[in-house]
């Protein structure tokens, strides 16, 4: 019997799967997992629907537990060669055992999604067994990381699985994730698309932001899967994880001394500055084809995980917008749930005017991202490079929402707002009044800047703790996680906070 499960829906529909590019449930977990290492559990379930004469060892799903990088994993694959993967009773029980087994040790949950949705012939007892599965994702979150591949077809009611984990990745051309498909949409709204470009690995990397990664195949997703993983701890209560590195600590990099321009309007790549501090120069990018105008992703510092959140000075100048502020919060947001350190290279020249962008509520949208800086409670690094103004000012880490070492490159502008634009509020009718206007505008912007512009006013005031050369960049921030490894900081006690969403 054995035997008959690792076949699935038979040979047939297994070269069917392999003919689409496609691999098994089995031939993922033995790539996504370290060698024979991967236990199953429910083996033997079958279909309980006696509507449906034939029966399939496994009923649609393998679940199990094995190690990635000798760490302890639950998995659960779906497996499109029986009834094309869709969901009964069984199977939703199955993912559900495994996910109460992760909440009780304490481990993480990898989900490899290649279902065709429902089974229709069971009904509502198929529906129930999706809001069983919500609802596990929903406790597990922030218990233990819970992590997504989609690897097939993904529609309906079984998008919000993948939606409410930490980290979706998608694979190019075979995968994609929509609540209607292309049918219902052209016979609802008239709309012609085809299911790539309604929910494929491209458009939600690019547009919508429901998936943080794409792969070119599946491989490569799973391997991405691992990467990810290795960032993060078991759970809520472990520790960022630590690696051995020969970069040393103290290593500095002239060449971050001169990478921002002399010009404030000229933009620079914020990947330099980041690659330039953290170990080996190695940083795992998430969402970077979504709202690109901000950066996240993981990185090391002295051997330790770290988060990074920085402006993209290179795109629309670095501004915030509705969706950078929700990809930033999202992950700042992640970061805190599992202890890893937050490090937020800062180059904000405010928030982005514009009729879209407060019709679309950035209002809201830039309050998500100041609430998940103020209620985080790990290590808050930031380094303000250049232009930090306005309200962005405070949301992007600042003293004042906590963060715990704030930093500032002799470049670094920190104001209301910039020089230009203050001089003609504060001194139009002077300005006007000149015999040379623009001499003497140009005077007033100078003096400014030379007053208020700066670094040091906010260093005076201790809302930076320092000013520094940037080639010393890594070396102090190494040091001040050093210092804040043992750092206590909690919230006040209530059920949970009402962020707006």
């Amino acid at each position: 019997m054995r035997a008959e499960a690792r076949l699935g829906g038979g040979q047939d529909r297994i070269d069917q799967q392999h003919a689409r590019g496609k691999l098994t449930a089995r031939e993922r977990l033995e790539l996504l997992l370290d060698a024979d290492t991967f236990v199953e559990l429910d083996a033997f379930v079958t279909n309980r629907n006696p509507e449906v004469e034939t029966a399939f060892l496994g009923d649609g799903v393998v679940t199990g537990h094995g190690r990635i990088d000798g760490r302890l994993v639950f998995v659960f694959s779906q497996d499109f060669t029986v009834f094309g993967g869709s969901l009964s009773e069984a199977y939703a029980e199955k993912i559900c055992k495994v996910m109460d087994l992760a909440m009780k040790v304490g481990a993480p949950i990898i989900g490899l999604n290649d279902s065709g949705g429902a089974r229709i012939q069971e009904g509502v007892v198929s529906l129930g067994g999706y809001a069983d599965i919500f609802l596990r994702n929903t406790l597990a979150s922030g218990v233990v990381p819970q992590l997504s591949v989609v690897m097939g077809p993904c529609a309906g009611g079984a998008v919000y699985s993948p939606a409410i984990t930490d980290f979706t990745v998608m694979v190019e051309g075979t995968s994609y994730m929509f609540v209607t498909g292309p049918n219902v949409v052209k016979a609802v709204t008239h709309e012609e698309v085809d299911a790539e470009r309604l929910g494929g690995a491209t458009t939600h990397t690019t547009r919508s932001g429901v998936a943080h990664l794409a792969a070119p195949d599946e491989a490569s997703a799973l391997e991405t899967i691992r990467r990810i993983l290795a960032q993060l701890p078991q759970n809520n209560l472990g520790e960022a994880p630590r690696r051995p590195t020969n970069d040393p600590p103290d290593r500095a990099d002239a060449a971050l001394d001169a990478i921002v321009p002399d010009d404030p309007s000229k933009p620079y790549d914020m990947h330099g500055v980041i690659e330039g501090v953290v170990d080996d120069g190695a940083f795992l990018e998430t969402q970077p084809g979504w709202a690109p105008n901000i950066i996240t992703g993981f990185a090391h510092l002295g051997g330790r995980s770290v988060g990074i959140v920085a402006q993209q000075p290179a795109v629309l100048a670095g501004a915030l917008d509705i969706d950078a502020s929700t990809k930033a919060a999202r992950f700042v947001r992640t970061c805190d749930c599992f202890n890893v350190p937050l490090v937020t290279f800062v180059d904000v020249p405010g928030f982005l005017p514009g009729v879209a962008q407060e019709h679309g509520g950035i209002i809201r949208h830039g309050a998500k991202l100041l609430f998940a800086y103020c209620e985080a409670t790990v290590a808050k690094l930031t380094v303000i490079t250049r232009k930090a103004y306005g309200g962005a000012y405070d949301v992007m880490s600042s003293k004042h929402v906590r963060g715990d070492i704030n930093l500032a490159w002799p470049t670094a502008e920190i104001a209301v707002m910039g020089a230009d634009g203050a001089v003609g509020i504060l001194h139009a009718d002077e300005i006007d009044a000149a015999d040379d206007p623009s001499e003497e505008r140009q005077r007033l912007v100078d003096d400014y800047e030379e007053r208020f512009a700066n670094p040091y006013i906010a260093a005076a005031r201790g809302y930076v703790d320092d000013v520094i050369r940037p080639s010393e960049t890594r070396s102090r921030l190494i040091g001040a996680l050093e210092m804040l490894a043992d750092k206590r900081d909690t919230n006040p006690r209530k059920k949970h906070g009402n962020i707006p969403l």
